[in-house]
């Protein structure tokens, strides 16, 4: 069954890592701008890591039949630095209109401060005014639920957004509902550390169906596992559920929601309108 990873660090990724996933059926990832483990020193470095996602991270996945896609935006651990973070958004523009440049992410939250969320105001701004679909990041363990809060407030006082164009990633047990209740995409991502395993997320799609759910492997350069929506799907398959529903998931899903962005160019393989 092909299937798309919709978050996944292709930059962080060997050609091994991409040579396996095609050959376990996915023909479409979306790589979300990051944090690359360490704080970059200037714009120029940003305007490069900009580059290499929307030149050369394509062509890499080309080679092995895997469509690639780009969130563009700043992430949370680096926006603490406004004056800094907003020289970086300036440089977004550019790129906003490259194929297959589905919006602006992964923007969020990392400690929930007053820096972040100043940061966070001015790209959610970007995105409204460039008519862009949103990823949301919402941070780590104790401070996830209060992030996650946070965004949803951030976006139902603003009367520009959408919902339905919104994905709010990251997803865990005490958050999904609010991500759901307020209309938008909840992502789940699979993580060996962090986040959600396999039987979790199952948990979590018989509790609330599959209606705007997601799941990804975020994949990067930590501990990660860039089969890990494979290992998803093995799950359900586990637990009875039939072919329909796992392909509901794990791809007409993330396809319908990435086809709302303006930028998007994909032909699926098997010639569906998922």
């Amino acid at each position: 069954m092909n299937f798309i990873d919709p978050h996944i660090h292709i930059a962080s990724r060997t050609t091994d890592d991409l040579a396996v996933m095609a050959r376990m059926g996915c023909v479409l990832v979306a790589e979300p701008a990051f944090w690359m483990g360490y704080d970059r020193s200037g714009t120029n470095s940003f305007h490069d890591y900009f580059r290499q996602l929307t030149e050369w991270e394509p062509r890499r996945c080309a080679n092995y039949g895997i469509h690639h896609c780009v969130w563009m935006g700043i992430n949370a651990k680096e926006a603490e630095d406004v004056g800094f973070a907003r020289e970086v958004i300036a440089e977004l523009p550019q790129f906003l209109d490259r194929p297959d440049v589905l919006g602006v992410g992964e923007i969020g939250l990392h400690k929930c401060t007053k820096n972040e969320v100043a940061t966070l105001e001015a790209l959610i701004d970007l995105a409204l005014s460039s008519n862009e679909q949103m990823l949301f990041h919402t941070p780590h363990l104790e401070d996830k639920y209060k992030g996650t809060r946070m965004i949803l407030d951030l976006l139902a006082n603003e009367p520009r957004v959408d919902p339905a164009r919104v994905c709010i990633d990251h997803c865990e047990e005490h958050t999904i509902r609010l991500a759901l209740e307020a209309g938008c995409w909840a992502g789940i991502t699979l993580y060996p550390t962090t986040k959600a395993t396999p039987e979790r997320t199952a948990d979590m799609v018989e509790l609330y169906g599959s209606e705007r759910l997601l799941v990804n492997s975020s994949a990067d350069w930590g501990p990660s596992n860039p089969l890990a929506v494979p290992d998803f799907m093995f799950t359900m398959r586990k637990r009875g559920h039939g072919p329909a529903a796992i392909r509901q998931t794990v791809y007409d899903n993330p396809l319908r929601f990435m086809r709302a962005s303006r930028n998007f160019r994909f032909t699926p393989p098997d010639g569906s309108s998922a």
